[in-house]
């Protein structure tokens, strides 16, 4: 009981310490102004030594964290997740917010149920809790954006038409759209003001915002660019391929949904089963749970739930 209450008191205060060190509204200011000048958005969070600065004293332990962690393939990658997400914060912040709630679930988990098993799973989905919800965030961004993309370059070509110079039109996008999309086209504008080539804020952009469509609407305008032509027309050529392509996103959506409902069923059916027979039946399960043989079994019938909704996903992942 004293190691339990020590490990609690442990996890609460280094929760406080978190939330007391995080960065207040000016320092996230200023980091968004110099990841907006940087020459290299994928070096923008770590080689600028005013905003190394500022983030150590904001967050101090979770900077070096960071710091050790950064040599490694899994701190690029989510790096490259917190910048798709468009969340404020360090892959340090990240990391050890991911172990307090790992091991504050894992502890729970133990003094309520005490099974090793449920220990484990705990374990893992605390930790992997702050990464899911960074993913969560990048998805829906990424689905506002696209959203907003064909509207904002029938807007473009528009602005074009009645004689705005590409900073300018860029400049009325950012103005009249919707978020997120304004503030990345606000980010290209302003980027451009600071001398940086136009070439490279919208390959920036497209190393921020990892959309196909946005993608055909880069290629679109750096080959025109490059080999001249009607950039008025060839915004419109681009706007319908993209509102084509989501007509017939939406429509595989449509075809696949019975694929993707019946995988969800499949997945969840035995674990609510299991839930409504010990409603019915108390302790009717009690042996899977603390025999040896039982949780064995209980975790390669998770593992094969996993694996069976993993294969579903795929099958009716239809890329377009």
């Amino acid at each position: 009981m004293l190691v339990t209450i020590f490990i609690g008191a442990l996890i609460l205060s280094f929760g406080l310490v978190l939330f007391l060190l995080r960065p207040d509204d000016a320092e996230k200011a200023l980091e968004r102004k110099l990841r907006v000048i940087s020459s290299d958005a994928r070096k923008e969070q770590a080689e600028t030594e005013g905003y190394a600065l500022t983030v150590k004293k904001a967050e101090g332990i979770l900077f070096e964290i960071g710091e050790m962690v950064e040599r490694y393939h899994f701190s690029q990658d989510l790096q490259q997740l917190i910048l798709h997400s468009g969340t404020e914060t360090t892959v340090g912040s990240v990391i050890g917010i991911s172990a307090v709630l790992a091991v504050a679930a894992a502890l729970l988990a133990h003094i309520f149920l005490g099974i090793y098993i449920v220990d484990a799973v705990a374990f893992v989905v605390g930790g992997s809790a702050r990464w899911m919800q960074l993913k969560w965030k990048k998805s829906s961004r990424l689905g506002k954006f696209e959203e907003a993309l064909p509207d904002a370059i029938d807007l473009m070509a528009r602005a074009l038409r009645a004689g705005h110079a590409m900073s300018s039109a860029i400049e009325v996008v950012a103005e009249e759209s919707a978020e997120p999309l304004a503030g990345e086209f606000a980010i290209v504008f302003q980027q451009q003001k600071f001398g940086l080539q136009f070439r490279d804020a919208l390959l920036q952009l497209g190393d921020r915002v990892p959309s196909k469509d946005l993608s055909f609407l880069i290629t679109a305008i750096l080959v025109q660019k490059e080999t001249g032509g009607d950039l008025t027309d060839v915004l419109d050529r681009t706007t319908r391929v993209i509102r084509e392509r989501i007509r017939i996103q939406g429509e595989i959506r449509t075809y696949t949904a019975q694929g993707r409902l019946t995988g969800w069923i499949l997945s969840a059916l035995p674990v609510v089963m299991l839930c409504l027979i010990n409603v019915a039946t108390p302790g009717y399960s009690h042996i899977l749970f603390h025999d040896p043989t039982g949780q064995l079994l209980l975790g390669a019938g998770g593992v094969l739930i996993l694996i069976g909704g993993f294969i579903i996903s795929r099958v009716v992942d239809i890329k377009v």
